[in-house]
């Protein structure tokens, strides 16, 4: 069920690039970042409400705050950055190197959480690395 999901993010994930670039054209992507945080603040914590689980918030121990915290901060950094990119490139090339971040993770999850990866994956983290690449400076046009 897990790989189901992870597909439907990743389609929901391209339409979010795809309406964003709409959006950024006429206002600045910092506010657009905004509006969308603010929605998406609503929503989240709509869905929390809605499952029972706020009463869940004051059982988090102090050390999964400041993972939280940390990774709330730098998922704010990640969108402003992707949102000024999208702003100056365009879609089809800011965001397959985004999606570097899978390379990335993979990277961290071996390093930080001893997550043991075979081949299959080391290959499939490479093919990924250079078809971002690829796709990002074909046909590159400055803007």
């Amino acid at each position: 069920m897990w790989i189901l999901f992870s597909l439907l993010a990743a389609f929901t994930s391209a339409i979010v690039v795809t309406l964003s670039k709409a959006a950024i054209k006429n206002v600045d992507s910092n506010l657009v970042f905004a509006i969308q945080a603010i929605i998406i603040l609503l929503v989240s914590w709509g869905v929390v409400t809605w499952q029972g689980n706020i009463s869940d918030v004051g059982q988090i121990e102090r050390r999964t705050w400041v993972f939280l915290g940390l990774a709330g901060l730098l998922t704010c950094i990640s969108s402003l950055l992707a949102f000024y990119a999208l702003k100056m490139g365009d879609a089809s090339r800011v965001s397959p190197l985004e999606r570097l971040s899978l390379v990335f993770a993979i990277v961290f999850a071996v390093i930080f959480l001893k997550e043991k990866v075979d081949w299959p994956v080391i290959l499939g983290a490479g093919l990924m690395a250079i078809g971002a690449i690829i796709i990002a400076v074909s046909g590159y046009s400055s803007k």
